[in-house]
């Protein structure tokens, strides 16, 4: 598994050197802009509009506009004074706390910790002591020259930690367009809506869930490939036109039937596999 990040975990006097490593990855599939008449893959020139020549890259200097078209020039050597001040640093618990408290919309990213340099004990204390206390640890890091909040946790026998947001990059929700101030449902309608939900509710597994429409362009591309003519098998699926909220939903209630669990991710997954062989 490819190394991201080198550093350390201090908590408290306990120091860890570890390794960061990328715990998830982006399975969409990239699309080239091609040419149409001779289908080469189209440049991207980076042109200055103003002098109407390519920019070089040792040309290109970092600037921060102030006001319209004004700008704070930034140079290399301070942006790099300022990372290296930082990145002397370890990554330093902060604070544990319940994971409950965090909610979801902070989170970003997520890396896998392994130990490093003979950090196996301390990595293993750490691991056992987070797992005793039911909580997660609160550090700051610096990835790629931006200073981040993280939450270290345990996930499945191994310490993984978890980019989240400052609170001022948070958005609040209070400028949020047309959002109902206060709830005047009628008792019979939220009965009803408890009711669907209760239907729908089921243990999350998360092999249930798969990307449809990147399956189906892996195998409109598998299809191109060999000759095969494409056709477009879309499901006709009726649309009643329900305007009464209570109809919608008894007829979502109505529309439901037991689901048993799919058995062609494993078959998917293959043809997925192929797909990328034959590119």
């Amino acid at each position: 598994m490819h190394t991201l990040w080198k550093g350390s975990i201090s908590f408290g006097l306990v120091n860890i050197p570890i390794k960061l490593h990328a715990a998830t990855e982006d399975r969409d599939i990239k699309l080239h802009n091609l040419h149409r008449e001779c289908h080469t893959p189209i440049k991207y020139e980076k042109v200055c509009p103003h002098c109407e020549i390519e920019v070089e890259h040792e040309e290109i200097v970092k600037g921060y506009e102030v006001t319209k078209d004004k700008f704070v020039i930034l140079e290399d050597e301070e942006l790099n004074e300022l990372k290296e001040v930082n990145e002397e640093k370890a990554v330093e618990i902060l604070n544990f706390i319940q994971i409950e408290e965090i909610d979801p919309i902070f989170y970003n990213r997520s890396y896998f910790i392994s130990p490093n340099g003979g950090g196996e004990k301390a990595y293993s204390l750490l691991r056992k002591a987070l797992l005793n206390s039911g909580k997660i640890g609160i550090a700051k890091i610096i990835i790629r020259s931006k200073e981040q909040l993280a939450v270290i946790r345990v996930y499945e026998n191994t310490l993984i930690m978890e980019t989240i947001h400052f609170p001022d990059e948070v958005r609040g929700t209070r400028d949020v367009p047309n959002v109902p101030r206060e709830d005047e449902v009628p008792k019979e309608e939220l009965d009803t809506a408890m009711l669907l939900i209760d239907q729908l509710t089921a243990k999350f597994e998360p092999d249930n869930y798969y990307d449809e429409y990147r399956e189906r362009l892996e195998e409109l591309i598998q299809a191109k490939q060999t000759g095969e003519e494409v056709v477009n098998a879309r499901e006709n699926v009726p649309q009643e036109n329900v305007t009464d909220l209570m109809a919608a939903l008894q007829a979502s209630i109505d529309s439901i039937k037991p689901k048993k669990p799919k058995k062609t991710a494993t078959k998917k997954r293959k043809t997925t596999a192929k797909t990328k062989k034959a590119q």
